[in-house]
C-alpha cells in the first residue's frame, strides 16, 4: 500500500523490509481467487465486504507480527499507510477494512494521522484549509476519524488556520502537525520532534510510560552537515524515464547518501538518452546540442535501470563517451548490459550486438534472456530479492570499496544476464567480470582495469544505501568523480 514510500521507511528507519510489506490491490485480490477456487468459501458468494477487507485485515495482522528491525519478537507499533486520496475508489476496500480493524482493535491500539495539504492560493496568501476539512469530512463519513492531522505546506501553519482546522476537523491543535518546506528532507524528523508529534502518538496508543525521548542527535547532525556544504559535484544521469524523475528515487538518495559522505552536494544534470541519439540531431537539434553539452560537462556518468529498447543508442553513446574518455562511469542493471553491448560493437568490431531484449535476431546476443523460471511468461520471471556475488579477485576496485570483501549480497530485479558464451572473449579484450553469482554463469559486477572508474553491476546497490552508511560502490563513483578514489583506497588498505 506504500507504492515508492516502502524504501523511504527503510531509508528512514534503517529496516530491511520484504515483499510481505507491500500489500497490494492485486496481492489481496489474487489470495482471494485462490481460495475460491480452492473451495475455502465452500460456494458462498464472494464480496468485496467481508472476504476482500477480512483478506486485507489478516495480512495486515500477519505482516505487524514479523520483526524487520533484527530484534526478536514482534514489534511495539505497525505502521500502516494507506497511499491514494480519500474518495478515490480503489482505496475504498482498504479504508472499510482499517474501520474494521480500528474497532476490532480497541481505541487504545489504533492511531490515525490523514496527510493534508494546505495550500495558499492567490495574491493574498491566505492559507486554505477548506481542502483539508473536506477530505476530514469524507474520511468520517467513511467511518474513521483521524487522531492527527500531518497538514503540508510551503511556510509554516499560522496560529488562526491551525485553530480552524482543530474546530472543523473536531481534532485537538496540539494534534495538528505542521510539515512545511525545509531546506532538507533530514529536518522533517527534527520538526516533528520539536511539535511533540512522538508524545501525541505514544498518548493516543497508551505508551507513554514505557518509551523512551527520541534521541536525534544523529539526525540533527546530518541535517546540519548538509546545509552547510557548499561544494558539488555534476552526475550525468542518462535515462529513459528522466520526465518522471520519482521513478529513479532511490538512485537519487544512494547518490545523495555517497555525496553527503564526500562533504559534497550532488548536482544531477538528467538527459534523455533519446536526446543524445543521432536522429534526434535531425528531429530536435537544439536538445541533442543540450545533451551533449551537458555530458560533456559532467564529472561523471550514470545509467541507471530500465526496461525496452527505447533510448538504448543514446545510453551505448553515453557508455562510449564514458569509455574513451575516461569519465567515471557507473552502469546498474540495463546499464550494465549498456556496457557490455557498447563493449562489444566499439572494442570486438561486432557492429550487431545487442541485447535479445531489443533484438531477437542479432546474431551477437551478448545479453540474453535467463529467468529463473518460465521463459515463456512474462509474469513472475524476474530475479528478485537478495543474491550472493563472489568477488573472483580481491585486486579490483569494487571488492576494495566493498573493503575487501570476498562477497556481497545485493538486490536484484532483472531478467536478462550477460551472455556467459562471451566471457572469455570480453576478458581477453580487457573488459574483466570481477563478480558473479554461486554458479559462476550469471555475471554480476564488471569493470574495466585500464579505466579509472567504468563499473558495472547487475544488481541494484541503491536499495541498501542508507543516509549514514552510503552503499560502498556509490561512494566509490562519487570519489571517482572528484578524484579522491585512490588516496580512499590508499587509506582504507593502511586501515585509517
Amino acid at each position: 500500500m506504500v507504492d515508492l514510500d516502502l524504501g523511504n521507511y527503510e531509508r528512514f528507519l534503517d529496516l530491511t523490509l520484504t515483499r510481505e510489506n507491500n500489500i497490494t490491490t492485486g496481492k489481496i485480490y489474487q489470495s482471494v481467487l485462490e481460495k475460491e477456487r480452492r473451495g475455502d468459501y465452500l460456494g458462498k458468494t464472494v464480496q468485496v465486504v467481508p472476504h476482500i477487507t477480512d483478506a486485507i485485515k489478516n495480512r495486515i495482522e500477519s505482516v505487524a507480527t514479523i520483526p524487520v528491525d533484527g530484534q526478536e519478537g514482534p514489534a511495539d507499533v505497525c505502521v500502516i499507510e494507506l497511499g491514494g486520496t480519500v474518495g478515490d475508489i480503489e482505496s475504498m476496500p482498504f479504508i472499510e477494512a482499517l474501520r474494521q480493524l480500528s474497532f476490532s482493535v480497541g481505541p487504545d491500539n489504533f492511531c490515525l494521522i490523514h496527510v493534508s495539504l494546505v495550500p495558499v492560493l492567490g495574491v493574498v496568501g491566505e492559507q486554505k484549509t477548506k481542502p483539508t476539512q473536506h477530505s476530514v469530512r469524507e474520511l468520517r463519513a467513511l467511518g474513521l476519524t483521524p487522531h492527527l492531522l500531518a497538514c503540508r505546506s510551503a511556510q509554516p501553519i499560522l496560529d488562526n488556520t491551525k485553530e480552524k482546522l482543530s474546530q472543523f476537523c473536531h481534532v485537538p491543535a496540539g494534534n495538528i502537525l505542521n510539515i512545511h518546506d525545509v531546506p532538507n528532507i533530514w529536518h522533517v524528523p527534527l520538526l516533528l520532534r520539536n511539535q511533540n508529534a512522538h508524545h501525541s502518538i505514544l498518548k493516543q496508543l497508551d505508551l507513554l510510560r514505557i518509551a523512551a525521548a527520541p534521541d536525534l542527535r544523529d539526525w540533527t547532525n546530518m541535517a546540519a552537515t548538509h546545509d552547510n556544504i557548499t561544494n558539488s559535484v555534476k552526475i550525468a544521469m542518462v535515462g529513459k524515464y528522466v520526465g518522471l524523475t520519482d521513478s529513479y528515487l532511490s538512485v537519487v538518495k544512494a547518490l545523495l547518501h555517497a555525496c553527503i559522505a564526500c562533504s559534497l552536494k550532488p548536482s544531477i544534470d538528467w538527459i534523455a538518452a533519446t536526446d543524445l541519439e543521432d536522429e534526434s540531431s535531425k528531429s530536435t537539434p537544439e536538445a541533442h546540442a543540450t545533451a551533449w553539452e551537458t555530458l560533456r560537462k559532467a564529472s561523471c556518468v550514470l545509467v541507471p535501470g530500465g526496461f525496452g529498447d527505447r533510448g538504448v543508442k543514446g545510453m551505448i553513446l553515453a557508455a562510449k563517451y564514458a569509455r574513451e574518455n575516461k569519465v567515471p562511469y557507473f552502469g546498474i542493471c540495463l546499464g550494465m548490459q549498456i556496457s557490455v553491448i557498447e563493449f562489444a560493437r566499439n572494442v570486438l568490431g561486432w557492429e550487431k550486438a545487442n541485447s535479445t531484449e531489443f533484438d531477437d535476431g542479432t546474431p551477437n546476443p551478448v545479453v540474453i534472456f535467463m529467468p529463473e523460471g518460465s521463459k515463456t511468461h512474462m509474469g513472475s520471471t524476474m530475479r528478485l530479492g537478495s543474491r550472493r556475488t563472489l568477488f573472483q579477485t580481491a585486486d579490483c576496485i569494487t571488492s576494495r570499496v566493498y573493503h575487501n570483501s570476498q562477497y556481497v549480497d545485493e538486490r536484484h530485479r532483472h531478467r536478462y544476464e550477460v551472455n556467459p558464451e562471451f566471457i572469455g572473449t570480453f576478458e581477453e579484450a580487457g573488459l574483466k567480470f570481477v563478480g558473479k553469482d554461486e554458479t559462476g554463469n550469471r555475471m554480476e559486477i564488471l569493470e574495466l582495469p585500464s579505466h579509472p572508474f567504468y563499473v558495472g553491476v547487475q544488481f541494484h546497490p541503491e536499495f541498501k544505501s542508507r543516509p549514514r552508511r552510503p552503499s560502498p560502490v556509490f561512494l566509490g563513483f562519487i570519489l571517482a568523480a572528484t578524484g579522491q578514489l585512490d588516496l580512499y583506497l590508499e587509506k582504507q588498505q593502511n586501515g585509517s
